[in-house]
C-alpha cells in the first residue's frame, strides 16, 4: 500500500444519491451525464463529476467537486439549472451532502 494522498482542502465535493427504480437507472445516467458535459462543466469553479450505478440498479451517485462551496452555491441560482433538475427529480429522488474530503488512500 502507498502513503496516504495529500488532500487538497481548497476545494468542496458535492454528493448527491439518488433512489430510482431500476429501469430508470439508465435514463438518470444519461441525464447525469449531458448534465454534466452541457452545463455544469462549463461553469465557473467546476472541477470534476463522476456518476457511480449500484449494482442493485436502485442507487446512482453523483460526486462533484468545486472549488468552492460559493461555485455549488451559484449554479444553484443559475436559471439553467432548473432544467436540469427538473428532468433528474422526474426520474429519482436524491438527497445531497456537501462537504471537504478529508482522507484519500490510495495504492
Amino acid at each position: 500500500m502507498g502513503p496516504p494522498i495529500r488532500v487538497d482542502s481548497n476545494m468542496t465535493t458535492l454528493v448527491n444519491i439518488f433512489t430510482v427504480e431500476p429501469e430508470n437507472q439508465p435514463a438518470l445516467v444519461i441525464a447525469l451525464k449531458e448534465g454534466t458535459g452541457a452545463f455544469f462543466s462549463k461553469l465557473p469553479g467546476f472541477i470534476s463529476a463522476s456518476v457511480l450505478a449500484g449494482k442493485n440498479g436502485r442507487k446512482v451517485i453523483n460526486y462533484s467537486q468545486w472549488k468552492s462551496a460559493g461555485h455549488i452555491e451559484a449554479f444553484r441560482q443559475n436559471p439553467h439549472f432548473t432544467p436540469c433538475i427538473e428532468r433528474i427529480a422526474a426520474l429519482a429522488k436524491g438527497e445531497t451532502i456537501m462537504g471537504d474530503v478529508v482522507f484519500v488512500h490510495a495504492f
